[in-house]
């Protein structure tokens, strides 16, 4: 009797509409899952640095990277884009939906020792690379003691 009285509480999509529920949230206070539990946006980032470089890994499958814009200025970098969601039949019905789909904007200040003029950027197997050169008086160097 205890599983009737559940089924009629709990109507079959009830985990549907609270998956649902919970990724609308996510996406009004800007957060999104990940393996450690809620991040601050997508793509997720990697940042991190060499001695002559700064170095910004975003993590972005399925994008196309003609479609991701990459900007520098006023010490911020920016990276924008849309992922375009996946078609899913009409008769189907979605249990789980984690695949963020939309536009998205990264903004990350940056340091004052990078060349803003000196950025590359690439983008494989779903990583988008992007290096930015560390200014040469800023980058260090070996005194010679007389």
């Amino acid at each position: 009797m205890a599983t009737t009285y559940y089924r009629s509480l709990f109507p079959r999509d009830l985990f549907a509409e609270i998956d649902s529920l919970q990724r609308e949230m996510q996406q009004a206070l800007g957060l999104g899952p990940s393996i450690r539990g809620f991040t601050r946006g997508f793509p997720a980032l990697n940042v991190g640095g060499t001695p002559g470089s700064l170095e910004i890994y975003a993590f972005a499958p399925g994008i196309d990277p003609a479609s991701i814009d990459v900007q520098v200025e006023k010490g911020m970098l920016t990276i924008a884009g849309e992922r375009k969601a996946v078609e899913v039949p009409e008769a189907a019905t979605v249990h789980i939906g984690e695949r963020f789909a939309g536009t998205f904007r990264r903004v990350l200040p940056l340091p004052d020792d990078i060349d803003s003029n000196a950025v590359e950027g690439s983008y494989r197997d779903g990583v988008l690379h992007v290096r930015i050169q560390r200014r040469e008086e800023a980058q260090p160097r070996r005194i010679t003691i007389h």
